[in-house]
């Protein structure tokens, strides 16, 4: 996980959370300070101004209603006299203004000359006011970048004439000085207060952190898996319990996870020794999840197939169009042949369900059929071939005997030919029925083989002896048997029936003037026999057939021949049964070769013999 730099963690949001309350409340205070001291400050400079002023007033009222006799000093020289005397470091200008004119009778002003003035009338109409209506209110202006307060008095007599005005400007850069003196103060605190609690901050926000980031830490390692550490509780507040809660979150997913863990293994070792594939796939048919037998039909790797839809491994394109489809079918039966090898799966399919129960996937259990399907079709067409057997004599013998029945038995002619071919057609039936029962004798393993020591080239001879007896004249024997003795461990019974079977077939398939060639030798620890013909022979794509069950390559003439289809089967499962195995080789017009091998008997079993 990438590491948070410190512009970025918790700790410095603390702080400046700290210190912006600290401004704000610094600032709030500190507006309502300064906004409450500039008005005190204006309010008592005001009062101090207006105070002397008022005397300064009075005492120009005296000197208007003074009488002034010969060597008294005049008016003019008395008022310039009272505002000289008034020297007080606030004020910047005074003048004294006579009704009649009006005229300037005093002048002062601290930062020049102001005399040129006296005499001199005055328009402003301030001043008019005030003699009109009396004293104004007072206001402060700016001139040469500096606050002035301004304003203007009358001159009253105690009958209440108005007789002149005083004008006033006094300087408020005192007032001004102080508050800059006193914002300097606060922003010094400000600064002070803000690194005591920047670093104040610092100590409680690490108090914070600190069990935040070991929470941290440990998360980290808890999600690797590894449950063992804890969180160090070091206190009771909200960050402890938090902590106390961490711990028993870590000890609960310990728990959760052993008993997942468990049940995954658990699910592993059911889905790995299942015998059937399982495929489980999620709410849009995405594979993500299958095991090895699942692999192992499909012929593909889950790697593979991983994130796949099942529609798409399946090819189900062109049954559904949908996963939602799969639930409406439950199971069914999916071709995976190919050109190599023919595969039959069987897919049962149910729905996985979330805890509000609705769809949250699907599970496929698969397995191969090809070998039961082969099988149900080979009872199906076993069904269906000794029933086509059956009713051939049947239908044969039933004709027969109508005829019969209907007066043909009183023709000494026609009567006995019908019971023949009704004798013949019995004895068709009875023989299949018989090769049908040991058919499924030795299905069954019911039937028990009466071993012996057989010397086998004698055994064979006497076979074909039998055979050469009632051959016709023009067809050939030719016998390429060894000279020396070979012992098989044999039921004579069983193999004489194999070599009947094969050789009567070599007969029946024979062209006239044709010849069977008898061959037997040995190879290692194996007798092998070979009977071959010089008939019509058969196509290779049926040579494989012929051990089958009723399979026959020409089945008008095999009926004609009173054939049952089951010879060669049976002979089939007699050597299989004897640990041998039986084949054929045939190309169509060159005639057909069957082979079979029999394990010989050893030279220390033959002496015990």
């Amino acid at each position: 996980m990438k590491k948070v730099g410190f512009f970025q963690s918790v700790r410095l949001k603390l702080i400046l959370v700290y210190i912006l309350l600290l401004l704000l409340g610094i600032q709030v205070i500190g507006a309502y300070f300064v906004e409450r001291l500039e008005n005190n400050l204006t309010e008592n400079f005001t009062n101090s101004i207006e105070g002397r002023l008022n005397s300064l007033t009075y005492s120009l009222q005296n000197a208007f209603e003074a009488e002034r006799g010969e060597g008294d000093p005049s008016l003019q020289a008395e008022v310039e006299g009272l505002i000289n005397e008034f020297n007080e470091s606030d004020i910047k200008k005074l003048q004294v203004i006579e009704k009649t004119g009006p005229n300037i009778i005093a002048s002062f002003d601290s930062g020049s000359d102001d005399r040129a003035n006296i005499g001199k009338k005055v328009t402003d109409a301030r001043i008019t006011k005030v003699f009109i209506l009396g004293e104004t209110d007072p206001r402060t202006v700016r001139q040469d970048g500096k606050n002035l307060y301004v304003g203007e008095k009358p001159i009253t007599t105690e009958a209440g004439e108005i007789v002149g005005v005083l004008h006033y400007q006094a300087r408020m850069d005192g007032i001004y000085e102080q508050m800059q003196s006193i914002n300097s103060i606060f922003a010094k605190g400000t600064l002070l207060a803000i690194t005591v609690t920047a670093l104040l901050g610092i100590l409680v926000a690490r108090t914070i952190t600190k069990p935040l980031t070991e929470m941290k830490k440990q998360a980290q390692i808890m999600a690797t898996g590894d449950f063992s550490q804890k969180v160090d509780v070091k206190g009771n507040d909200e960050i402890g319990q938090l902590g106390l809660t961490f711990n028993d979150l870590n000890d609960k997913l310990k728990l959760a996870q052993a008993t997942t863990e468990g049940e995954r293994r658990k699910l592993s070792s059911v889905l790995s020794n299942m015998s059937d594939g399982v495929i489980a796939t999620d709410r849009i048919g995405a594979i993500i999840l299958m095991n090895a037998p699942a692999s192992k039909l499909i012929g593909q790797s889950f790697e593979e197939v991983q994130g796949q839809s099942l529609i798409d491994v399946f090819d189900l394109g062109d049954q559904m169009d949908d996963i939602s489809e799969v639930e409406e079918a439950g199971s069914m039966i999916i071709d995976l042949s190919s050109e190599d090898k023919h595969l039959l799966i069987k897919a049962n399919f149910s729905v996985v369900e979330d805890e509000n129960e609705e769809m949250d996937g699907f599970i496929s259990v698969i397995s191969d059929v090809t070998e039961q399907e082969k099988v149900e079709q080979e009872r199906r067409e076993f069904v269906s071939n000794v029933s086509h057997e059956l009713r051939t004599p049947l239908t044969t013998m039933r004709s027969y005997i109508e005829a019969l029945n209907d007066g043909a038995w009183q023709d000494p002619e026609i009567a006995p030919r019908f019971l023949d071919v009704t004798q013949n057609e019995t004895d068709r039936m009875i023989r299949l029925v018989n090769d049908l029962l040991q058919l499924t004798k030795m299905d069954h393993k019911e039937t028990t083989l009466m071993r012996e020591r057989v010397e086998f080239v004698g055994f064979f001879n006497q076979i074909i002896d039998r055979f050469e007896m009632n051959k016709d004249e023009n067809m050939e024997f030719e016998r390429n048997l060894p000279k020396k003795n070979m012992y098989v461990w044999m039921d004579k019974d069983k193999l004489t029936q194999v070599l009947d079977n094969v050789i009567s077939n070599a007969v029946k398939y024979s062209p006239e003037g044709g010849t069977i060639r008898f061959d037997a030798y040995s190879t290692r620890k194996q007798l092998r026999v070979s009977v071959t013909d010089e008939g019509i022979g058969m196509p290779s794509d049926t040579v494989d057939k012929i051990f089958d069950r009723f399979y026959r390559v020409d089945k008008s003439r095999a009926r004609e021949m009173g054939g049952t289809g089951l010879g060669l089967a049976i002979a089939r499962e007699m050597i299989e049964a004897h640990h041998g195995k039986i084949w054929a080789e045939s190309k169509e017009g060159k005639g057909t070769s069957v082979h079979f091998t029999l394990p010989l008997m050893s030279q220390k079993r033959r002496a015990n013999s």
